[in-house]
């Protein structure tokens, strides 16, 4: 079935080109977009967007849904006084905790947020260590319950002792095995002993997928790796053949020097960068230049909302890197060059956004960009289009039902409140 847009100002998202225009949308995740000369009167589904501004979808490059059912959550028994004692008090307390049910209601909770935020693609890094078998897909089949395509992994670490990290190496495999796009998952460098790396990067290179690490979030990961292995984070990384393995992700890169910045460039690895995260975390703010092209954005776990990433990422990286609204724009879409050449499934051109976007300055080709970074946002996003289909249809999720999803997110984030409280 085609999905007809009548009456588009389109903005195609790989020349910034403007044209109001009819569209015809193809269904499926190998569908396409095209410019038909006549839209037909009956039969197919047509949108008249009567000029309103239709682009393509967003996706997000590093995500943790599991900390979905966090906001509100109670105070942490000791107030952290740096970032392991953020990750130790808050994050990993959390997410011992979680059970199945709890990990099912993130996952749709968090892509009722995505879509409803233009937002129809995520690379999520998960955990969940007493609940690990099955998460994954638990998660996917809630994300597509949605309309949200995915690529997925488990956050693998020595942390939790064997079971957790034996039970989380299986799990990765059983999802790569039953033929899904995935990533194989760590959680970062002092926590993962050599022997789990280099278990990972063998898994990685059978299902020819690459690695999801937190690299350098933080000045105590690379003070812990000089201190127990004699070298620095990306160093460590690349004698274990990480930076080897097709389509890595390291997230952060902040604390990294010269010559872990060649080796991050020199292996065409992807870099995601989270600014917001690391202003909440107080670790500081990344420097991207010469990392070379493949950098993109992610929230993790911050919100769902792209279009917030792109401005922040453009705001801090003026006191960082004098950052250009071109490079701003070509690593927020820079995400759809990786789920291209891993062959993801739902993350095509026929991916939309129609926004309500009713400006008090004219759109045109030249300034594109300066309406992407100081006007479109998220209150702008009126219908989604996920892989042909239409998921918001006028502000409502049309794929499943948002208030039941929200009011079972609230029963789900109660039971995990009070495990919290236990102890």
């Amino acid at each position: 079935m085609t999905l007809y847009l009548k009456d588009a100002t389109y903005l195609d998202a790989e020349t910034l080109e403007v044209r109001r225009t009819d569209m015809a949308v193809e269904a499926g995740p190998a569908g396409g977009v095209s410019f038909p000369g006549t839209v037909p009167e009956n039969g197919d589904r047509v949108i008249d967007c009567r000029g309103a501004l239709v682009t393509r979808a967003f996706a997000c490059g590093h995500h943790h849904i599991y900390s979905t059912l966090a906001r509100g959550m109670p105070a942490p028994p000791v107030i952290p006084t740096n970032f392991v004692e953020v990750l130790e008090y808050i994050w990993w307390r959390l997410d011992k905790r979680l059970d199945r049910e709890m990990i099912e209601a993130s996952a749709l909770a968090a892509a009722v947020h995505m879509v409803k935020r233009g937002v129809t693609f995520c690379i999520d890094h998960h955990a969940s260590p007493f609940a690990i078998e099955g998460s994954l897909a638990t998660i996917a089949g809630a994300f597509e319950r949605v309309g949200i395509g995915h690529l997925l992994c488990y956050e693998l670490s020595n942390r939790d002792g064997e079971g957790p990290a034996e039970a989380g190496l299986a799990e990765t495999e059983a999802y790569l095995a039953s033929g899904r796009k995935g990533h194989v998952g760590l959680h970062a460098s002092f926590t993962v002993d050599d022997a789990l790396l280099a278990r990972a990067v063998a898994l990685a290179k059978r299902y020819e997928t690459g690695i999801h690490v937190h690299v350098a979030e933080d000045g105590a990961d690379q003070d812990h790796c000089v201190r127990t292995y004699g070298k620095r984070v990306v160093c460590r990384f690349a004698d274990a053949g990480v930076l080897d393995c097709k389509h890595t992700i390291l997230a952060h890169c902040i604390h990294l020097d010269p010559e872990e910045r060649r080796l991050v460039r020199e292996s065409g690895a992807w870099v995601v960068q989270n600014p917001e995260s690391n202003l909440n975390n107080n670790v500081g703010l990344g420097d991207y230049r010469n990392l070379g092209d493949n950098i993109m954005m992610g929230t993790d776990g911050m919100h769902s909302d792209m279009l917030r990433s792109a401005k922040a990422v453009f705001l801090t990286g003026q006191a960082t890197e004098r950052i250009s609204w071109e490079e701003t724009y070509r690593r927020f879409r820079n995400v759809h060059r990786l789920t291209a050449a891993m062959g993801a499934p739902g993350d095509g051109v026929n991916n939309l956004v129609i926004f309500d976007y009713d400006t008090p300055t004219d759109l045109t080709s030249d300034n594109a960009l300066g309406h992407f970074i100081y006007g479109l946002d998220a209150a702008h996003v009126r219908s989604v289009i996920a892989q042909g289909h239409l998921v918001v249809e006028d502000g409502r999720v049309v794929t499943v039902n948002e208030a039941d999803i929200l009011a079972n997110a609230r029963e789900q984030a109660r039971r995990l409140w009070e495990r919290l409280r236990e102890q």
